[in-house]
This record gives C-alpha cells, structure tokens and sequence, in this order.
C-alpha cells in the first residue's frame, strides 16, 4: 500500500495567502483551506500546529515575497538608483502582491502583531529607498522626504479614487514619480 500523499506546507501558506487577499484573515480556516486544496482536515495539523502557526507562516512568506525576493531581483538586474526605485515599486506591489499587502494592511488595524510586522516590513522599503535616492540627493533631509513621497505614492496609487484632468493614471503617476526623483531645489520638511 502507498503512502498517503501529503499537502507540502507552501501549498497550505499559498492557499491561505489567498484567502487573506480575497477575504481577510477572519476567513482563513482550517475546514476552508482543506477543502480548497481537496484535503482532510488531518493534513493541516501534519504541516502546523494551528491556526496560529499558519498565520505567521503567511506573514513570513509575505515579507519574504515582499522584501528578499524584491531586493534579490533588483539586485540581479541592476541599473541605476532610479530605475530600481522604480521597478521595486511595481515589484513590491505588484498584481501578485498589491491585494496581499492591502489585505495585511487592513489586518494590521485591528492586530498590534501584525502592525508590529507592517512596521518592519515599511521600514525595511523605507531603507531601501533612501539608499537609493541618497545617491541622487545628499541632504538628508530632502532624502527623508522624496523617499516618505515615493513611498506615500507607491501605496496611494491603489488607494486615491479620483479621476484626472489631464492623463491617464498611469502618465499621472510616472510624472508624480519624475517630479520626486528629478526634481529640483530643495524640500521643506517642517
């Protein structure tokens, strides 16, 4: 007789991962995930110790996914501080990501763990780009604040509702994103 075929952990993190985009963290249920993955309930608990492990199994893989992967891709394609500042934002919240991080975000509100998470995952970003636009601008201070903009845009492109006069969302974006990366002069954080 064979041995019984077990769910590998990642397919039971993918899953949930999914729910959390699509439903929330509320919805993230054993019974839910087995039946979406075509299981027993017993497979679960071969993988995790509960409900709980599985929790922070997902915010490993979304920081993971978030962080290392991103930083791990820029790295090997390369190029200038510009255009990594750009591709890390389309990578970090890309089609795969953005309702995952959106989801974690929500999520984040209502639990002091997962803002204590969100915290570190921001300010891992935040490092990122002020690394970056440090090799454009060396006052600190104007550094500090076009990274705070081009983060603050990253994350409100998916959140501000409003339509454009002139442009796509698209042409309105890029030119915001020139406008913190090119521009000139000096900035007044007070």
């Amino acid at each position: 007789m064979a041995p019984p075929v077990r769910t590998p952990r990642q397919a039971w993190i993918d899953a949930a991962l999914t729910i959390l985009s699509t439903s929330g963290p509320e919805a993230i249920r054993v019974e839910t995930l087995a039946a979406e993955l075509g299981v027993t309930r017993g497979g679960f608990y071969r993988q995790f110790a509960g409900r709980q492990e599985l929790l922070d199994a997902v915010l490993d893989t979304w920081e993971h996914r978030s962080i290392d992967e991103v930083l791990r891709r820029l790295d090997v394609e390369g190029g200038d501080a510009k255009s990594k500042v750009r591709r890390a934002g389309r990578m970090t919240l890309s089609k795969e990501l953005l309702p995952i991080d959106l989801a974690v975000r929500e999520w984040a509100r209502r639990e002091p763990a997962v803002a204590a998470r969100l915290v570190r995952v921001d300010n891992s970003r935040m490092d990122y780009l002020r690394e970056l636009i440090g090799t454009l601008h060396s006052d600190p201070r104007e550094v500090e604040a076009r990274s705070m903009l081009a983060f603050s845009l990253m994350i409100a492109d998916y959140l501000v509702a409003a339509e454009h006069h002139t442009g796509t969302r698209a042409e309105i974006v890029q030119s915001a994103a020139d406008l913190i990366l090119n521009g000139e002069g000096k900035v007044d954080v007070r």
